[in-house]
């Protein structure tokens, strides 16, 4: 499995063209971008940990019925860094680093007293965001690197700190009809008020600002105090619908004195995030117009969640999908350790990912009796408990079981809507099937073929979309045979049949997210 985990990918910074089979829409043009770790040695030096590799970001670019691939690994200071040094200097989540050991003891006592707040990472090696007419790498600290989707040159170093008082974010931003940029983040060094901090950056400034950063614009607007000043919650994501912004406080949490020892302890960041298995998953709802949490407690049991699917308003309730897990086990699978060639046979994840909908009701009789299922919808089977104390207690339907890395027709988000597209695992961490899954009829679409890893599939809308399915399917394929070349798979959406393939002669590496930019979005500037 080093072909495909183990070995650092070359990067391809001129276009390459790729061998289409098939028939690719007049319509289809833009960029299909990606991003994901591909340099996981430096040196005599290796990562622990998958997610920990350096951002390697890659597109696919449609122009007049052709494709063109290339890849360049992301300037970041971390990747300088340990470029120049020819071995890991800084640190990542699932890997801590440490100085040259020739360094003197002053020296040494200096790093560990400055790695008490840590100054985390800039390798953006998870998704993709769109600033207004930028672009940039995201992961999940307060850096962000703004990129050229023509040429993936990386530009300018962003510090969500400079804006607002956040150290961590997430890599999952939302965008609302206008194009603004909906995120959220957590503060856990202002003045002890450990809290989780929803911000919004405009899609557009004045016009004598266009070279300035839109992030000089950034709204903060609410934030939530941690349940545990101490433990906040980890989190990959959180969820919208027209009125309210949904975040679920799990108990997946970091430990900030651990944090603020790791380095000192000689252990890494990831150490200090455990899993309370006895505590309750908080579900908040925000008012977008009052920017405040509805003063019910809503509650579930303990869960572990990094993806949202969806949530949309119906008659009075709030409905929220997401992909969860009773346990962290998924982090765990991914050490390198474990990604060995017996993966798919022997590493086995101890819980199963479960898509899961929360159904939580806005108004209800206050009298009702304890006990009583508050919801009303007849469309499903999730129940809302009335506990003593006033709060609520969810329990969701099951949609189905084995799904990750899902996505939707974009321009449903926050809305009622019914389809998912996703890749397959089971019991192991690998995905080997994309499917379609009919949230109302719960049947499946699949696409699958032998020694084929498929990247997360994205949905990209038919010019003239009549209904919800209307579109493509965008797949960047792995192969863990190494006599068989990777491909991008375009798959019609409404049927799942196979359009066309683009086959590169490269070393795909397998990548995390990221979106496809249609023409029209691309600034002619920057080609």
């Amino acid at each position: 499995m080093d072909v495909i985990f183990g070995r650092n990918k070359e990067e391809h910074p001129e276009p390459i063209k790729a061998e289409v089979n098939g028939e690719l829409p007049s319509w289809l043009q833009g960029i299909l971008l990606r991003n994901g770790p591909g340099m996981h040695t430096v040196g005599e030096t290796q990562y622990n940990h998958w997610f920990d590799g350096l951002a390697l970001v890659h597109s696919f670019t449609f122009k007049n019925g052709e494709v063109y691939y290339r890849s360049k690994y992301l300037r970041s200071d971390t990747y300088n860094c340990n470029i120049e040094a020819n071995r890991i200097v800084v640190s990542e989540f699932g890997t801590m680093a440490y100085p040259d050991p020739c360094k003197n003891l002053f020296a040494k006592a200096f790093c560990y007293l400055s790695h008490t707040i840590p100054e985390f990472t800039d390798n953006c090696l998870i998704n993709i965001m769109k600033t207004g007419e930028d672009y940039y790498a995201t992961g999940e600290t307060n850096f962000i690197r703004k990129i050229n989707p023509h040429t993936l040159e990386t530009l300018e170093k962003v510090d969500y700190n400079k804006y607002v008082a956040v150290n961590l974010a997430t890599s999952h931003p939302h965008y609302d009809s206008a194009g603004n940029v909906l995120n959220m983040g957590t503060s856990i060094v202002d003045k002890g008020k450990t809290k989780y901090v929803i911000f919004k950056i405009p899609s557009s400034v004045p016009e004598k600002e266009k070279k300035k950063s839109y992030l000089k614009h950034l709204e903060v607007l609410c934030s939530i105090p941690s349940q545990s000043l101490l433990h906040p919650s980890y989190y990959h994501s959180f969820g919208v619908t027209e009125n309210y912004i949904i975040f679920i406080e799990q108990p997946f949490k970091l430990d900030i004195l651990k944090l603020a020892t790791a380095y000192f302890r000689g252990v890494n960041w990831a150490s200090c995030l455990s899993f309370h298995k006895e505590d309750k998953t908080w579900i908040h709802l925000i008012d977008k117009k009052t920017k405040k949490d509805i003063s019910t407690k809503i509650y579930t049991d303990a869960m572990v969640l990094f993806h949202h699917v969806n949530a949309y308003e119906e008659d009075g309730h709030v409905v929220v999908d997401v992909i969860s897990y009773s346990d962290n086990s998924l982090y765990q699978m991914f050490y390198l350790k474990n990604l060995n060639e017996d993966l798919e046979e022997n590493t086995k994840l101890t819980s199963i990912p479960a898509c899961k909908r929360f159904v939580v009701p806005l108004w209800f009789d206050k009298d009702a009796e304890v006990g009583t299922n508050l919801v009303k919808l007849p469309s499903t089977t999730a129940t809302a408990l009335k506990e003593k104390d006033g709060s609520i207690y969810c329990q969701p339907e099951m949609l189905c079981e084995g799904i990750e890395l899902p996505r939707i027709n974009y321009d449903y988000n926050g809305k009622k809507y019914r389809y998912i597209y996703a890749t397959e695992v089971r019991w192991s961490p690998v995905p080997t099937k994309i499917v379609k899954i009919d949230v109302l009829t719960k049947k499946k679409l699949i696409w699958e073929e032998e020694h084929c890893w498929p990247a997360e599939p994205v949905f990209v809308p038919s010019p003239d979309l009549k209904e919800e399915d209307d579109g493509l399917i965008l797949s960047s394929i792995v192969t863990s045979d190494p006599r068989k070349a990777p491909f991008l798979l375009i798959l019609d959406a409404k049927t799942f049949t196979e359009m066309a393939r683009a086959t590169v002669n490269v070393d795909l590496h397998l990548d995390l997210h990221g979106i496809f930019i249609p023409e029209k979005d691309l600034n002619a500037e920057h080609e």
